[in-house]
């Protein structure tokens, strides 16, 4: 599992628009809560991505931009935006390198039958590629509001 204070792993992939996005994109400019979750369009992850949207302004006022990351596909990803008005980027990480890399693939138990999911994951990363709060297996509700919280933290 991944800890804070190591150096954010590497991502690169595509986002809805079918643009690559890398946390190289970001360096010594923003922060990045970069968010895992089981996929679109789903009750948790509806409102999750519309939290994190409805403090969008309040994250770009703290040099901060949020990026979900599901196995869905940019299609799926462009849907889900368009559907509910969101503003976070949302990245199709479709071959699971993502989920691998920030060890959020992991398996479940569920009604007597193991399966593989996206546990739902947060992890903010500082201007300098550090990660400086790691959160798994997180609940949706409130969940925003909390990383916004700890994203104001970094500017003392």
């Amino acid at each position: 599992m991944l800890a804070n204070q190591q150096a954010a792993p590497l991502f690169r992939s595509f986002n809805q628009n079918n643009q690559l996005v890398s946390l190289a994109d970001y360096p010594g400019e923003k922060n990045v809560v970069l968010y895992f979750y089981p996929k679109d369009d789903t009750p948790g992850c509806t409102i999750e991505a519309n939290d994190f949207t409805a403090l969008a302004s309040e994250f770009a006022a703290l040099d901060t931009v949020v990026i979900g990351v599901s196995k869905d596909t940019c299609e799926s990803h462009t849907a889900f935006i368009d559907k509910f008005g969101l503003k976070v980027d949302l990245l199709a990480d479709t071959s699971g390198e993502l989920c691998e890399l920030y060890n959020v693939w992991r398996e479940r138990e569920k009604n007597g039958v193991k399966s593989m999911h996206v546990l739902r994951s947060t992890f903010i990363i500082d201007k300098q590629g550090k990660l400086v709060d790691v959160e798994y297996g997180v609940n949706h509700e409130g969940h925003a509001q909390a990383v916004l919280e700890k994203v104001r933290g970094l500017q003392s």
